[in-house]
């Protein structure tokens, strides 16, 4: 009995999982202006952020169809994990729900179940991590949905970014006051709910001092972290995810930390500079 994990392209895919027919990612479409990319492995991150620097208009995404979550499901495996970023930020969740509908209308045998990640990028790579160490530890179906839903409502998400403009623009910053502190350099340390919405944990003035102020946030908020692996993205930015994850070991002692470069909807909303943190 096999399974496979299906994960929007929000999340990032380790090179490992790319080449193993378990592991599929969902492309969402992204946009800036006349420039059209789907986000896949086409996707080039230097053009896409000197597309996005040298336009006046906000890029925008679209998220799959349902159509392609179910192209995506066709395969021999029994059970079939799907992870989405926050449905509070996309409609990848619900289009991939309306699939495991139809899916399983026409596959009555095959289960299916679609998580919303309440997350974004590392968040739901260590959402698709949790899956398969619960498969792998031979966990029924409903056992592994079940625990998985327990680790997702553990989650945290941290980033700073060099800029907000993009989350801005695109309404994804709607409930939080209006940040107006660009003069001062102020940095806010942003995370998300437990529900997926993103939240302001703190803020320092640049962004060195934010990702100082960041990595104490993950310090204070993080339980039992020898037990958790950490996963940190970059947009653009090996060097600066060093420097986290070094700052993070010298605090902290987790049982993993990954390092990802950000893929298409991640880079869209992280800019250039940015970094994500998830645990």
């Amino acid at each position: 009995m096999g399974y496979k994990i299906i994960v929007d392209s929000c999340g990032e895919l380790p090179n490992e999982w790319k080449q193993d027919a378990r592991f599929a990612s969902v492309p969402l479409e992204l946009d800036v202006d006349d420039y059209h990319v789907v986000d896949d492995e086409s996707f080039c991150q230097k053009e896409f952020l000197q597309k996005v620097k040298e336009s006046p208009n906000s890029p925008k995404s679209a998220c799959p169809s349902p159509q392609k979550y179910y192209d995506a499901f066709l395969s021999e495996a029994e059970h079939i994990y799907t992870v989405t970023l926050s449905s509070h930020l996309s409609g990848s969740y619900n289009s991939a729900q309306t699939a495991a509908q139809m899916f399983t209308g026409d596959f009555p045998d095959k289960k299916v179940h679609v998580f919303d990640s309440c997350s974004a990028s590392v968040g739901e790579t260590l959402i698709a991590l949790k899956i398969q160490e619960m498969e792998e530890a031979g966990c029924t179906f409903e056992e592994t949905v079940a625990k998985v839903q327990q680790y997702i409502a553990g989650q945290q998400t941290f980033f700073v970014l060099e800029t907000l403009e993009t989350l801005r623009k695109n309404g994804r910053l709607s409930n939080l006051k209006a940040f107006v502190a660009n003069v001062l350099n102020i940095k806010p340390v942003m995370g998300a709910t437990p529900e997926g919405q993103i939240c302001q944990l703190a803020q320092a003035q640049g962004t060195n001092k934010a990702l100082e102020r960041m990595v104490q946030e993950i310090k204070n908020r993080t339980k039992n972290q020898e037990e958790r692996i950490l996963a940190i993205a970059h947009c653009n930015c090996p060097q600066r995810a060093q420097r986290v994850r070094e700052r993070i070991e010298k605090l902290m002692h987790f049982k993993k930390i990954l390092i990802l470069d950000t893929a298409g909807v991640s880079s869209m909303y992280a800019n250039d500079g940015g970094v994500i943190v998830a645990v």
